[in-house]
């Protein structure tokens, strides 16, 4: 099952279900937030997906009438941005290894010594996935931001004037909530564009958190259950609505140099990481960029990104934000 954050255009806000023909939704009765649903289901401890079958209602909503409106959510979200942690990881894919290891040759020559993205990403073929389970070697790992980073589906992606660049990263997105004794739970997969500045990465891999650029989106569809070993999809960037560059991907655990479980052992195996009532919203690498065919995006570029499993695709403009020029802190 699949479900989406929504409001109507009176501005309440729902939870739907997808409905068997994927156009329209299913508003869950007494259902504001994936937030609440999943609270509900920790509390009575049963899984996600029996409250979800307990609280689908008959009535139908126009799927594609919300997205068309920018009504359409990112399917997890909380009050307290603060408390919505978004964090990921890299090089977990081969496209990503290769990308990355590209922009080294770039900087530093065709002679250069072997990257250490290279040498990551062979660490985590070798012990990525454990045979008898996590712990196995850590990944990369990095920071991305809280809540107030996610954009929606259909929102525009912000391009900062001081970066150097902004492309699309195709990722599949673990979304978790901590419950009431600090154990984590996993509520969901979904698709992710986690965008970043290649550029600024490539000068120095010291500038990956600067690269990161911070905005991000998810969506607009929280798949319920386990991820297929499998994933098949698209990427594509649209210029002027024509398609400028489009490739396909392959993802899941299948195609990954590291487990789910490994990845998540990592992540959560922080206290702070751990703190009851907390979401987080990890992003599990890309397999395919479009820098690293040589595109190069700007404003009024959309980045489409779509899986079978997931249902509608992730459709995101670039929109160039103002430049607020230099940052001055003021002494008390």
């Amino acid at each position: 099952m699949r479900l989406v954050q929504f409001t109507t255009p009176e501005g309440e806000r729902k939870v739907g279900r997808v409905s068997a023909d994927d156009n329209h939704l299913h508003p869950l009765k007494d259902t504001h937030s994936v937030r609440e649903l999943a609270g509900a289901a920790i509390t009575r401890g049963i899984a996600l997906a029996v409250v979800v079958d307990e609280r689908t209602t008959a009535e139908l909503v126009d799927y594609d009438r919300l997205l068309r409106e920018n009504l359409v959510l990112a399917p997890l979200d909380h009050d307290e941005p603060a408390r919505f942690l978004v964090t990921g990881t890299g090089l977990t894919h081969t496209g990503s290894a290769n990308a990355r290891d590209k922009m080294h040759i770039l900087t530093h020559g065709e002679d250069a010594e072997e990257s250490d993205s290279l040498k990551i990403f062979r660490m985590g073929l070798e012990g990525g996935k454990p045979a008898g389970g996590p712990p196995g070697v850590q990944p990369e790992w990095f920071f991305k931001g809280v809540g107030t980073c996610v954009v929606a589906p259909g929102a525009a992606l912000p391009m900062p004037a001081f970066a150097r660049a902004g492309a699309e990263e195709a990722e599949i997105v673990g979304l978790y909530i901590v419950g009431p004794d600090g154990s984590p739970y996993r509520i969901g997969y979904a698709l992710g564009n986690e965008y970043s500045d290649h550029l600024t990465e490539a000068e120095n891999y010291l500038y990956l958190a600067h690269s990161k650029l911070r905005s991000c989106s998810i969506g607009p569809e929280l798949l319920v259950g386990e991820l297929p070993a499998e994933v098949h999809g698209h990427s594509r960037i649209r210029r002027d609505g024509a398609v400028i560059w489009e490739e396909a991907f392959l993802s899941g655990e299948a195609h990954m140099s590291h487990s789910i479980a490994n990845l998540e052992h990592y992540h959560f195996r922080y206290p702070m990481h751990r703190r009851p009532g907390d979401l987080h919203a990890y992003f599990f690498g890309a397999a395919v960029m479009s820098y690293a065919f040589g595109v190069q995006t700007g404003p009024g570029d959309e980045y489409e990104i779509e899986a079978e499993v997931f249902g509608k695709p992730l459709r995101n403009r670039v929109e160039l934000a103002p430049d607020e020029g230099l940052v001055t802190v003021t002494q008390l």
